[in-house]
């Protein structure tokens, strides 16, 4: 046992649990990828695609369940990438309204964009192996 899997009371959650993380992940996943194809960027597509929405809704909804699992660590990484990104937006928008800070708000799209991604692909190749998020997220 690891020593993120050893804060963890219950290590096996009931499959029908892990099977909706894979769905919350997919949701996300589906988000990002419209985000990508369209002219929207990541991080827009991904904070009002009606999947992204869904989905941290089913983290709120069921993270009770998955408490003393290791997927109560995923549940939180999710969560907390859906308010960090939104956050992202908040200091991009900020900077796009002012003439000098659009260059820089739009780099702040693109790299939170880049940033999703990556902790939608890390967290999903870590709940394939059945494994905790790191604590420090």
């Amino acid at each position: 046992m690891t020593d993120i899997d050893a804060t963890f009371s219950n290590p096996r959650p009931a499959d029908s649990l892990v099977t909706l993380t894979h769905v919350i992940y997919a949701l996300h996943a589906f988000t990002v990828v419209t985000g990508i194809i369209s002219s929207a960027f990541i991080l827009t597509a991904f904070l009002t695609g009606w999947p992204s929405i869904l989905a941290v809704i089913l983290n709120y909804l069921k993270r009770d369940e998955a408490r003393g699992t290791y997927l109560e660590s995923h549940f939180r990484w999710q969560i907390r990438t859906f308010w960090f990104a939104l956050l992202w937006v908040a200091i991009a928008w900020l900077l796009i309204i002012t003439l000098f800070g659009i260059p820089f708000g739009i780099a702040v799209f693109i790299i939170a964009g880049l940033w999703v991604l990556y902790r939608i692909v890390r967290g999903w190749l870590r709940l394939m192996d059945r494994q905790a998020m790191p604590s420090q997220d």
